[in-house]
């Protein structure tokens, strides 16, 4: 078989786990209206989902390397539908809750063998395609499903069974029974099935980037839906969270063309500037500044950050790749919950641009503790402080630069 079918149904396969995360997402005030709850109960259900998420990241990031890389990817898939279901069963905040526990779930296990897959099917060498592939579909994925809903509830008019929803009825069932007759590519060894995640020596700054990105991302989803609505601007909703992640999508080229610690500074200096401009748009009322913002967290988050952390925890554990994806994920979905949930109870205090202010300027100085830390252990020592043989080699260095 082609390395191309089993890579396209496979990227296809992620994207559909990813898009079922966020299916529900221009519905969570109609979900809230549903069971009379205010925004720190939106920002915890939304939050169940790092609830499902983390134990699978932290106990079975492993999973795939006994059982093999496919079962956990259907898994993952029915699990998406199934999830779904429940929504347009008993739609509410409580459901929700459990909605979102079972997407954390599939997505921690799809992500975790997902990445691994796509590796092993085009080889260690081509590991840096591979995360873009992945990253590609995952951020399409997170960013579609909210705007297929946004798109269905702006043609059917409101309802808790938006076409968007049938879709994935369809096609996940599909896709899972498709998974598991992909080609088998790796070993499965026998290993105990709870592994611990693993954390790549050198790798921490690349796992804060991924929290501080993606707690802005979380912001952008679970706290910015609730102002736009409070706007009369709802039907936007949709719009801006695809946007969230489908402009880091488009940057995923041009960071593949940078190093990893290139794309990973632009990520740093873009994710405290995006939410930046976010604020004014809220605070202004003015949705184009919302909509610029939106933009530059998402090349931030999705672009820069997304695939050079993703990148460099591949390379760095070739024999773990499943669990060192799993580590990082643990720091991501760190940043992906907590800020919200913390942002969601003081907006029921406060008020949530005041919340979404705290926000920025505690994501701002977090942002240059760790860039001024960041820089202060990669500079290399004084040549005071080495050898005669490292001045050496440093100034042979300096005169012939690689």
């Amino acid at each position: 078989m082609s390395k191309l079918i089993p890579v396209s149904l496979l990227a296809l396969g992620l994207f559909t786990v990813t898009f079922a995360v966020n299916l529900q997402a221009p519905l969570y005030d109609a979900y809230a209206a549903e069971s009379d709850v205010g925004a720190t109960a939106v920002t915890i259900a939304f939050a169940a989902y790092v609830g499902g998420l983390m134990p699978t990241l932290l106990l079975l990031g492993g999973l795939s390397d006994r059982i093999g890389r496919r079962v956990p990817i259907a898994l993952a898939l029915i699990l998406g539908a199934a999830a779904t279901a429940l929504l347009v069963q008993m739609p509410g905040w409580t459901s929700l809750v459990i909605a979102r526990f079972l997407l954390g779930i599939g997505t921690g296990l799809a992500t975790t063998a997902g990445t691994a897959y796509m590796t092993e099917i085009l080889g260690a060498d081509r590991a840096k395609n591979a995360a873009l592939i992945v990253t590609s579909a995952t951020s399409l994925g997170f960013g579609g499903g909210a705007l297929a809903t946004g798109i269905s509830l702006g043609l059917q008019g409101p309802t808790l069974l938006p076409a968007s929803y049938i879709v994935l009825f369809v096609i996940a069932p599909a896709l899972a029974m498709i998974a598991l007759t992909l080609p088998r590519v790796d070993t499965p060894r026998p290993v105990s099935l709870l592994r611990l995640p693993v954390f790549p020596a050198g790798t921490w700054m690349f796992g804060a980037a991924m929290a501080l990105a993606w707690s802005t991302t979380g912001m952008t989803i679970a706290v910015v839906p609730l102002e736009l609505a409070a706007n009369d601007l709802g039907g936007w909703t949709g719009l801006v969270i695809f946007l969230a992640i489908f402009v880091g999508f488009l940057c995923q080229p041009i960071a593949r063309r940078m190093t990893n610690d290139q794309a990973l500074s632009l990520g740093f200096v873009l994710i405290p500037l995006g939410f930046l401009v976010l604020l004014a748009g809220v605070w202004l009322k003015l949705l184009i500044l919302v909509l610029l913002g939106t933009c530059i967290t998402s090349a931030a988050s999705y672009g820069f950050t997304y695939l050079a952390s993703l990148a460099e925890v591949s390379l760095r554990a070739p024999d773990d790749r499943a669990r060192a994806t799993a580590g990082l994920f643990v720091y991501a979905y760190f940043g992906f919950s907590l800020p919200v949930i913390a942002s969601g109870a003081l907006a029921d205090t406060l008020g949530l641009l005041s919340a979404m202010a705290v926000f920025a300027l505690i994501q701002i100085t977090v942002t240059t503790l760790i860039v001024v830390i960041w820089k202060q252990r990669s500079e290399p020592p004084p040549l005071s402080k080495l050898g005669n043989g490292q001045q050496n080699i440093r100034k042979e260095n300096r005169r012939c630069p690689s």
